[in-house]
């Protein structure tokens, strides 16, 4: 796990820009932003303020049209398909509003999943994962597939899917917004908890009751920063 106060992502000039046939569209502009390791950032902005863009190139889904971006103190804006997939392994666990679960695994192993990938001695997976989702309070879930499952089970499914390799950095995109107003306070409660815990949390959210779990506020627009506060924990 890194110390606290080590710079864990450091974007200088970042921008993005997409075709729209041979049209060049600017998405991201010179974006500049240090997070240190056990941080609680949330990213915020109007619809089209690149919030999800940024959020893709945070977590080495997508690469930078140009600046430079160092995840724990590596260089990745240039690093191949390969290389990324490799760094997103390690050092990085996403949680999706769609969840993302493989319809036909159950809960257990769509959280074993992801131990496969890292080389995760196969004697480890099982345990590791059962333990995880108990912890998460699914103990009596581990069998069930993602369709028996409610809303706010299957993104604690995805919680323990995306803490199963030990990242240090979590990622999480609109991570409530399939979610009724109990198992959003259950979700942000154990993002809450996993912060305490040493995690870096990055949070990509239009709800300002969701952004209020955190202690720093990145606000985009148009493709820039305009704002970044901070408040005691």
């Amino acid at each position: 796990m890194m110390d606290g106060n080590q710079m864990v992502i450091e974007l200088r000039n970042i921008c993005k820009n997409y075709y729209l046939g041979k049209q060049e569209v600017p998405v991201l502009s010179n974006i500049s932003l240090s997070v240190e390791s056990h941080e609680f950032v949330s990213i915020m902005g109007p619809s089209g303020a690149g919030k999800s863009t940024l959020m893709n190139i945070l977590g080495c889904l997508d690469r930078p049209t140009s600046g430079s971006y160092r995840l724990a103190g590596e260089e990745v804006a240039g690093l191949s398909d390969e290389q990324l997939a490799y760094t997103r392994n390690r050092e990085i666990g996403f949680v999706f509003q769609s969840f993302n679960l493989l319809p036909r695994l159950s809960a257990l192993d769509n959280v074993i999943l992801p131990m496969v990938y890292g080389n995760v001695y196969k004697s480890e997976r099982r345990p590791r994962a059962e333990a995880l989702l108990r912890e998460l309070g699914l103990g009596e879930r581990i069998g069930h597939m993602p369709s028996e499952l409610s809303g706010g089970q299957r993104q604690r499914v995805a919680i323990a899917r995306a803490l199963v390799n030990d990242p240090a950095i979590i990622m999480a995109d609109e991570p409530t917004g399939n979610l009724d107003s109990k198992s959003t306070k259950d979700v942000m409660d154990i993002l809450v908890r996993l912060y305490k815990t040493g995690k870096t949390i990055i949070l990509v959210t239009h709800e300002a009751s969701v952004a209020d779990y955190a202690t720093r506020h990145v606000i985009l627009a148009d493709g820039q920063i305009s704002q970044d506060l901070r408040r005691k924990p």
